[in-house]
């Protein structure tokens, strides 16, 4: 699998401030010109299941009760979440902050349900936006991407400002979706650089998304058209999920570690 290349100019805005524009394989991070970066076309995935249930051998970190939020969840400082139990959900709450994981995480299969709000408010990224992410750096974007137009990279199942999805195959508002996930991390050296990028598996309600994507950099907010670039960390941290000022909810939420292969 060949290396994407990527590029960085930096351009003035209007306000006359330096600003950083990333391309990966010649296409700008956020391209919302559909000449230039085509959105991926609509499938409609099937019927969802009554209920997918945890193997035997998986962490469940959220099964609908007060009493699986308190083990297992904490706001970004260890505090008890200000996230709130709605109908067996977890429901973000503005200005609450991100919710994570007690438990640390790394390589890891993880299956989420989620949400968007049955009341549809905003458009593009300011409509049901949340996102899982992966040791708290990597993001899966949650999105109401229903009939509802952004660019490519930033759609419900984008790695976010790195890899569009492969379909777009978004429940309507309100209705229950799925995110089955194998992610396997990066690894760093002893002077922090990548010598093993990480690689990405998603299903959205079902359907292949990201076919075991290398990911090319971090998928942090590093400007309106650029990502953050991989830096070292811990080898395991926590799961979290995004308050972005929108109440998705979630359900349903279970992990399986998986083992690093050698270098």
């Amino acid at each position: 699998m060949s290396k994407p290349v990527i590029t960085n100019e930096i351009r003035k805005n209007d306000k006359g401030k330096d600003v950083i524009y990333m391309f990966i394989d010649g296409i700008k991070v956020h391209e919302d010109d559909v000449t230039k970066q085509p959105l991926p076309p609509v499938v409609t995935p099937g019927e969802p299941p009554a209920f997918v249930a945890p193997p035997s051998d998986a962490i469940v970190l959220f099964d609908g009760t007060e009493e699986s939020l308190k083990k297992n969840w904490t706001d970004t400082k260890g505090n008890p979440s200000r996230w709130k139990m709605v109908d067996g959900a977890l429901e973000s709450v503005k200005k609450a902050g991100y919710i994570q994981t007690k438990q640390s995480f790394g390589s890891c299969q993880l299956h989420v349900e989620w949400a968007s709000p049955v009341n549809v408010s905003g458009n593009g990224q300011g409509r049901g936006n949340s996102g899982v992410f992966l040791m708290g750096q990597y993001e899966i974007q949650v999105l109401d991407s229903y009939e509802n137009q952004t660019y490519a990279d930033g759609q419900a199942g984008a790695l976010y400002g790195r890899s569009k999805p492969l379909v777009n195959v978004s429940r309507k508002p309100g209705e229950w979706q799925s995110f089955d996930i194998i992610f396997h991390r990066p690894i760093f050296d002893e002077k922090g650089e990548v010598v093993r990028r990480a690689t990405f598996t998603v299903l959205h309600n079902g359907v292949l998304i990201q076919d075991h994507v290398v990911l090319s950099g971090g998928t942090g907010w590093n400007g309106p058209h650029a990502a953050t670039e991989y830096k070292a960390h811990a080898d395991k941290l926590p799961i979290s999920f995004q308050d972005h000022g929108n109440p998705v909810r979630f359900r349903n939420v279970w992990v399986r570690e998986l083992h690093d292969k050698p270098l």
